[in-house]
């Protein structure tokens, strides 16, 4: 998710319309609904000190908004996150053991989320049991979908 589709999440999640936000972070009553539209849209990118503005006034914090960096383990959680809001992903437990798992409410996303994860669960058990190598594997993630699929 970009970053102006998570402002435009956070605000609708704490309902706030654009103009009202634009004017909290120091834009202009003439002029914040059209810069919002314009951030959440994706013509226009805020620099660092605006997202810090915009998380304060949407009481989130700055990676939340920006697009996460998966090289360090809080950029993972916040895309972990973001999947959890997008697709439904959640957080659980099964035999003491930390997983994650789909909401079957999401309809076609949990659908659509559950033939990806078990067309990857079927490769990971040919690699695991010998049937194809790492290298097969590795081949099959990286050309993913493949017309089969």
């Amino acid at each position: 998710m970009a970053t102006g589709e998570r402002i435009k999440h956070f605000r609708n999640l704490r309902g706030m319309t654009m103009k009202y936000l634009g004017q909290e972070v120091g834009f202009s009553e003439s002029t914040a609904d059209v810069r919002l539209a314009q951030y959440e849209s994706g013509s226009r990118t805020p620099k660092a000190d605006l997202i810090e503005k915009l998380a304060e006034t949407l009481e989130v914090s700055p990676r939340a908004l920006a697009v996460p960096d998966i090289d360090n383990y809080i950029g993972l959680a916040h895309t972990l996150f973001t999947l959890e809001d997008r697709y439904g992903i959640k957080v659980g437990e099964i035999d003491g053991e930390v997983c994650l798992r789909l909401d079957k409410s999401k309809g076609m996303t949990y659908l659509n989320m559950l033939d990806i994860l078990l067309a990857w669960q079927e490769q990971a058990a040919k690699l695991e049991t010998g049937e194809i190598t790492k290298a097969d594997y590795d081949q099959w993630r990286y050309t993913y979908p493949h017309p089969k699929d």
